[in-house]
């Protein structure tokens, strides 16, 4: 007898993703494989090249001239017909999608260029000119802080604070007294961005006739924004149509900062009545798209001698920017519903500060505040054992929320749903790999290596509350504005005459396997084949069902998005249960579904073909029982009570899902070279009920890789004027498959009890734990409090030698240090030439110009004062700089310095050096050392590729005076391990 397909027959099982097949045979329709109209205009920005200044003039006169350009629009141009954006936080300054009179982070618009092709625009990008008042940029944190005279806004503006608010839950103050015992950290999380292989793409067009902007994007929502969107192009709701293209690749939240070029385009169209297209370049994202908040945590625990925190005390300062662009401050309020983390800590107080500096805004990013938040406090739990010289893994465990708790309310207001961390916790401890990773340190330590072994414990939020990112306003603020929470999710099922469904979301892939997923969930509700579900992955806002939550962000999909579509397959099939059991004469609880079948399960005989019953309500509609509508297509939207608003004593429930992560990573440190090599790592998931093990672990393994770029590579670098210097992947530096290990993966499942599924979500997890493990294996391998991230081969170094003087080289000055300077560097040669006929050939200016290279004119103006011209091509830029150079401090035959300055079209630079020549035994020993800085356009390459090429050109000169060069090959090592070869 025929048995109802179970329930769980593909739910939870490893199934291949069917999206895979397509785009591994190249058919994926990506933005830029998506067809524009004959007639568009393709739109380049002209972005700004310094951090902080008055716009003086802007000369377009030369692009305007070349042929095929159609127009130019300003930032004035695009204020008169648009609003500035609304801002969660209330500020005393205007936020404009592109600079009208002030500039305020390299790479913010000034204006767009709209041209017959890309290659057009670019060249006429080159032919623009601007003049600056360039002023002091504000860029770190403490600089925010202390300054009384440099303001990221000047006008009527006098802070770079733009949110303080204080939090106390419980009673803390008992407990932080000089009776108990206090344990405090400094911590901060530098600012990193997602790198994803498409960038931004932006197809607008403005509708003269209706008034409707109609807009083909890879914006990833929330949807929250489209009211941003809609209120900045001072249109009504319906007159803003999103539509989402088919394929999008990657993300991991950094696209929904492609807001602001929406507007901007959309406005391009309607100024220029065509079709605009952007697509965003390498250059462009990494120096304009946006980044996660830098973060400065000050944090202490109350705790007794057994480890146990009776209180904790936050002081968080989010850095976000020129622009608390919405949804900001969402990365400083995400995690505020669960401050305590996995522990149930029962006391708490909290500042939380925003502040802004002049870099680009921030926003949605891996994980966006939880990679800060937990790097916080999983670094204080390590010092908590350290100095009170326990078993880390005792200290853990004696503040685990247990089992019993659950739905455990932390004190901050976050439910956390359910969970049994001791019983992962114990799987995790027993795992071979974490056995291997004790073996590991006890053998390395006999043998003299550094080794350490780092623990994290981390709460993973999904679903997020809509309504959390309000807790950065007083409660009478939000009282006015009205109280927001909750989160809908939507999926739209139908089913055709013969038996083929059709399911649409409210969600946006970028590669977690949407199709796959829904198509499990469906097949096992109906009893049918995954290859019998069609799932459409694009959204289109006039016709798909959304709510302000509809998007792709906070791992919402497995828990709300995915139940959606459960539900509303549940929905379908008590409808068709009805329609069957009339049918077969049976009572509508005896119909079961399985093996593309529905049938009596009294009598396994008496059955229709799923397929001859979805044709019924089609083909007979009037036969129906009960006078049943005849629709086969339903929309559910689901959501749950338990998010609501956050409540007069601020107290928030930030995501309605919570898993649980614990991490152990093994690391160990090689002396010579500074390299960290991740020996063994193994992390430990409860996400409530896996749908697809399979792509559950595939979501894992990204957020890992990930989470050892941020922890060993990544950080977004600025000069002290602002310069970006992160702007190629020279500098900019992302992990590979040297860097990345396989860690181990557990899993336990502890269903959520308040998602249709029982799943929670799991993508950003390793993100937010993985950090803080690797950086507390440092700590513990060389026994150090102050750790910092990324952990580079020459932090580590710093870390190796923090007692020892670092030895300068040979022939060097022990007095000269250039290491102020973000560009800078050492040589020496070793050379066959007379001392004499050295110093000529370097004084001898006629030939200079032939020695120097790209050098096209060099002339003596004055007596040691010389001026010239060189062509300098640096990664993808490329033009003329005019110089001016000064010798000065000359020392016959044995030393002289040189300042100077350039400027030209692409930015300019200063600098000084120095030149010492020594003699011994027939021979010239030179050595050299300089600093310069640099800003404008060149400045997008990177400090890395800057600094190399520099001295590749120092090498050229000096080489030209001999044909051999340094006998320890001083330089030819610095430079290598500059380029990381």
């Amino acid at each position: 007898m025929l048995e109802d397909q179970p329930i769980d027959c593909f739910i939870g099982n490893n199934i291949n993703r069917i999206e895979d097949d397509k785009l591994l045979n190249g058919k994926g329709q990506f933005g830029s494989d998506t067809p524009f109209k004959p007639d568009a205009l393709h739109a380049v920005v002209l972005r700004s090249e310094h951090a902080s200044g008055k716009i003086i003039s802007i000369d377009f006169s030369k692009a305007k001239k070349l042929k095929g350009v159609y127009k130019i629009i300003t930032g004035k141009d695009f204020s008169k017909i648009s609003n500035p954006l609304l801002s969660v936080i209330r500020t005393e300054f205007k936020t404009w999608c592109c600079a009208i009179d002030e500039v305020h982070y390299v790479g913010e618009p000034i204006a767009i260029i709209l041209a017959t092709s890309r290659y057009i625009g670019e060249d006429a990008l080159q032919l623009i000119s601007v003049d600056y008042s360039i002023n002091q940029p504000v860029i770190s944190i403490q600089d925010a802080l202390n300054t009384k005279t440099k303001f990221v806004h000047k006008k009527n503006f006098k802070s770079n604070v733009v949110s303080d608010r204080i939090f106390e839950y419980g009673n803390p103050n008992r407990f932080f007294t000089k009776y108990h015992k206090i344990i405090e950290i400094e911590v901060e999380y530098p600012r990193n961005s997602c790198t994803p292989l498409e960038g931004f793409v932006v197809h607008s067009e403005y509708d003269y006739s209706s008034g409707v902007y109609d807009v083909k994007s890879n914006f990833q929502g929330p949807f929250s924004l489209h009211s941003v969107l809609s209120r900045a192009l001072k249109v009504e709701e319906g007159k803003l149509r999103l539509i989402s293209f088919e394929d999008s690749g990657g993300s991991f939240g950094i696209k929904q900062a492609i807001m602001p070029m929406i507007i901007l385009t959309c406005l391009a169209s309607r100024l220029s009545n065509k079709q605009v297209i952007w697509v965003e370049d390498r250059l462009e994202h990494l120096t304009a798209a946006s980044s996660a908040t830098g973060r400065l945590t000050k944090i202490k625990a109350s705790v007794n001698k057994k480890g146990l925190i009776e209180a904790l005390d936050y002081d968080q300062i989010d850095d976000v920017g020129a622009y608390p662009r919405a949804p900001e401050p969402a990365s400083l309020y995400r995690m505020h519903g669960n401050l305590s983390g996995a522990y149930k800590v029962k006391n708490i107080k909290c500042r939380n500060r925003v502040i802004l500096t002049n870099k680009t805004p921030s926003g949605l990013n891996r994980g966006f505040g939880g990679p800060q938040h937990y790097f916080a406090l999983e670094r204080l739990v390590h010092q908590i054992a350290v100095e009170l010289n326990l078993n880390i893994i005792d200290v853990i465990k004696i503040n685990l929320v247990e089992k019993k708790q659950f739905p455990y309310k932390s004190p901050a207001g976050a439910l956390l749903d359910s969970g049994n961390f001791q019983k992962l916790v114990k799987k995790v401890i027993e795992s071979s790999t974490y056995k291997k990773i004790l073996k590991n340190k006890s053998d390395a330590i006999k043998n003299g290596k550094i080794y350490g072994v780092g623990y994290s414990s981390i709460i993973e939020p999904s679903i997020s509350n809509m309504g959390y990112v309000t807790t950065a306003l007083p409660f009478k603020e939000r009282e006015k504005t009205g109280h927001k929470g909750g989160a809908l999710a939507s999926t739209s099922i139908s089913i055709g005459p013969t038996g083929s469904v059709y399911v649409t979301c409210d969600s946006l892939p970028q590669g977690q396997g949407h199709k796959t997923i829904l198509s499990q969930i469906v097949a096992d509700v109906f009893g049918i084949k995954i290859n019998d579900i069609f799932v459409n992955t694009t959204h289109d806002t006039h016709k798909d069902a959304w709510s302000i939550a509809a998007g792709n962000y906070s791992s919402r999909f497995a828990g709300a998005v995915a139940g959606s579509a459960f539900n509303a397959a549940i929905n379908l099939k008590k409808k068709l249960q009805k329609i069957a059991a009339s049918e077969l004469n049976c009572k509508s609880e005896n119909i079961l579904f399985g093996t593309g079948k529905v049938y009596d399960k009294k009598n396994s005989d008496n059955y229709l073909n799923f397929k001859r019953l979805a044709g019924i309500p089609h083909w007979s509609p009037e036969n129906l029982p009960e006078k049943m509508n005849p629709s086969l297509k339903e929309t559910v939207f689901w959501g749950n009570e338990k998010l609501s608003p956050p409540n007069e004593k601020d107290e928030i429930n930030g995501s309605l899902a919570y898993g649980f992560v614990f991490d152990v990573c093994g690391i160990e440190i090689d002396p010579i070279t500074s390299k960290i090599k991740i020996d063994e790592y193994v992390t430990g998931h409860d996400a409530g009920k896996i749908i697809n093990p399979l792509l559950a672990n595939g979501q894992i393994y990204g957020a890992y890789a990930h989470a050892v770029g941020a922890s060993l590579l990544e950080e977004f670098k600025y000069n002290d004027n602002g310069s970006f210097l992160s702007g190629s992947f020279q500098d900019y530096h992302l992990p590979s498959t040297y860097e990345v290990n396989e860690p181990e993966i557990i899993h336990i499942e502890t269903p959520s009890p308040f998602t249709p599924l029982g799943s929670k979500g799991l993508g950003e997890g390793n993100c937010m734990s993985t950090p803080v493990a690797i950086a507390n294996a440092i700590s513990d391998a060389l026994k150090i409090k102050d750790v910092k991230l990324p952990l580079t081969n020459t932090k580590v170094h710093q870390y190796l030698n923090i007692n020892k003087t670092e030895e300068k080289p040979k022939y060097i000055s022990k007095n000269v240090n250039f290491k102020n300077y973000p560009i800078n560097g050492t040589g020496e040669f070793e050379l066959n030439i007379d001392q004499n006929e050295l110093w000529n050939k370097i004084f001898d200016f006629k030939n200079l110009n032939k020695i120097i290279p790209g050098c096209k004119f060099l002339k003596e103006t004055t007596k040691n004062n010389l001026n010239g011209i060189i062509e300098l091509s640096i990664g993808p830029i490329k033009g003329e700089y005019s110089f001016n150079v000064s010798i000065k401090k000359i020392k016959q035959k044995k030393s002289f310095e040189i300042v100077g300055n350039g400027h030209g079209k692409l930015g300019n630079g200063t600098g000084s050096a120095k030149i010492l020549i020594t003699s011994k035994n027939n021979k010239s020993f030179l050595s050299y050392f300089y600093g310069a800085k640099v800003d404008g356009k060149i400045m997008m390459v990177g400090n890395r590729l800057i600094n190399a090429s520099v001295k590749l050109i120092v090498n050229q000169i000096f080489q030209s005076f001999t044909l051999n060069k340094c006998s320890d090959k001083t330089f030819l090592k610095k430079l290598l391990k500059l380029l990381g070869i």
